[in-house]
């Protein structure tokens, strides 16, 4: 079992990889300090400044995993050998150096943190691949607090479970919880089904059975996985099983606290191609964070989360044990968890709950706290970004001002992008090195925004880290099928 741990500590919420070891320390260099915010106004440094204050070895490499008497052959990563966690405060300078034991190029992409073009790790991009047997350092400073996490933007590799949790502290943020738990949220098939690429080559016709529908629960290709909510499709593939913590429902984790604690809940949606509706039984969650970023409290009883998103709630805790629960959006299945601050018999993974047949909150209808409102004044440009694609032939693609060229952005402007998603599936849009504004969510800062079948979004961006910077769908297949374009400086 998962014990509770005390106020500024966190449960680890990565793969938990057969023989990884403990936890490696995350201790900081002496006399390091702590950097404001970075709140949009300067720019970002080519390089960091001075020695860094965290050193790490991330090694990435085949692994074998169990997931609940399930043993899957897969990739995973090791930090120092041990969990693969990085935990580091706003300010911090880091150097990454990354091992490649994998047969094949990888590289590793810091989810949702502004640093310099250079570290961002998108191969043809930002950098030459990681070839097997090399090592690659990544330097960069940590400009601003948050949940974050880091994965390869390299093929299909997120699908392997290559990726963990960044947790950023930020100094302005109030510690006045009693535990705080990591929820990594999962969708799996890599070593139990098939593989990622296996699955890409059924959707896209190449593979046998292009375009049929799997049989529920043991993996396959899927159409029409619906959501009322999300108001059409939702995911292209069904997977035999999602996770919370590296676990199935039938070998849930169980996390511990006593009653009456105050618990922050960190949540990662990791999967490829799963929407998640998360809900916890007889309570109701208070959101203060979402991509990084505090916002107004908002008190609900369940939320959707995305692929790529994150979302930071407070909840005071029960007497007794209690399911959460990820609802698989249109999939008919569910990732589960127990949390337990007493007696009484563990809820069953099937169970139903008030809070998980409500109304679920969209993250992109919060509003941004005033300390973290993005100024970015009145737009300088407006680009427009055409999402579109369909199964059969299996290819998606974004639109810049009706071409298939890369967004163009310069110095210093505020740019008004204009997405309009024109299919009939939900896209989870990402923009690296930078977080957007949402004008009709008061400034919300968000780095990931999942658009609805024939939703139109507006976000702002200020143009203050030059280099050229990747936008895609954060659906693992759909970027592999062309849903991924770039920003650049002019």
């Amino acid at each position: 079992m998962t014990r509770g741990l005390p106020r500024r500590q966190f449960l680890l919420g990565g793969l938990l990889l057969a023989g990884a070891g403990a936890l490696a320390a995350c201790g900081r260099e002496p006399g390091a300090t702590s950097s404001p915010r970075a709140t949009g106004a300067s720019s970002f440094p080519s390089a960091p400044r001075g020695a860094p204050t965290l050193r790490r070895t991330l090694t990435a490499k085949p692994v074998s995993m169990d997931i609940g008497g399930i043993e899957a052959k897969t990739w995973g990563y090791l930090i120092d050998g041990g969990d693969p966690t990085i935990e580091a405060t706003v300010g911090d300078v880091l150097q990454i150096d990354v091992v490649n034991e994998l047969p094949e190029d990888t590289s590793v992409h810091w989810h949702g943190i502004a640093l310099h073009n250079e570290a961002d790790g998108v191969p043809g991009m930002t950098q030459d691949p990681i070839a097997p047997g090399e090592t690659y350092t990544y330097t960069f400073e940590v400009p601003h607090g948050g949940t974050y996490f880091y994965h390869p933007h390299t093929g299909l590799q997120l699908e392997r479970g290559l990726h963990a949790p960044l947790i950023i502290r930020d100094p302005e943020d109030p510690e006045n919880h009693d535990v705080e738990w990591t929820v990594v949220l999962d969708d799996w098939l890599d070593g139990v089904t098939g593989t990622p690429e296996n699955e890409f080559r059924k959707l896209a016709g190449t593979g046998g059975g292009g375009g049929m529908m799997g049989m529920h629960g043991s993996g396959g290709m899927m159409r029409g996985a619906t959501d009322p909510a999300l108001g059409g499709d939702v995911g292209d593939v069904l997977y035999p099983h999602y996770l919370i913590n590296g676990r199935i429902p039938g070998a849930a984790r169980t996390f511990e606290a006593k009653p009456g604690d105050k618990a922050r809940l960190r949540f990662i949606n990791a999967g490829g191609d799963t929407v998640f509706k998360v809900a916890m039984g007889g309570h109701r969650m208070t959101v203060t964070h979402t991509d990084g970023f505090p916002v107004e409290p908002t008190a609900t009883g369940s939320f959707y989360i995305s692929m790529g998103e994150r979302v930071d709630v407070e909840v005071t805790l029960g007497n007794g044990a209690f399911p959460l629960v990820a609802l698989a959006a249109g999939k008919d299945d569910r990732a589960f968890a127990v949390i337990r601050t007493g007696g009484g018999e563990a809820p069953a993974p099937d169970v139903s709950f008030p809070e998980l047949s409500g109304t679920g909150l969209f993250l992109s209808s919060l509003t941004a706290a005033e300390r973290a409102i993005l100024d970015t004044g009145e737009p300088d440009r407006q680009t427009s970004v055409d999402l579109g694609g369909q199964m059969m032939p299996y290819q998606w693609t974004i639109l810049t001002d009706g071409g298939s060229s890369p967004a163009t952005v310069e110095q210093g402007e505020t740019l008004r992008m204009v997405m309009r998603n024109r299919s009939m599936m939900v896209h989870p849009m990402h923009i690296h090195g930078h977080t957007w504004a949402l004008p009709r969510s008061g400034g919300l800062r968000k780095d990931t925004i999942l658009l609805r079948p024939h939703e139109t979004v507006v976000a702002d961006l200020i143009a203050n880290n030059p280099g050229e910077w990747a936008f895609h769908c954060h659906n693992a297949y759909h970027m592999e099928a062309g849903m991924m374009t770039s920003m650049k400086y002019l």
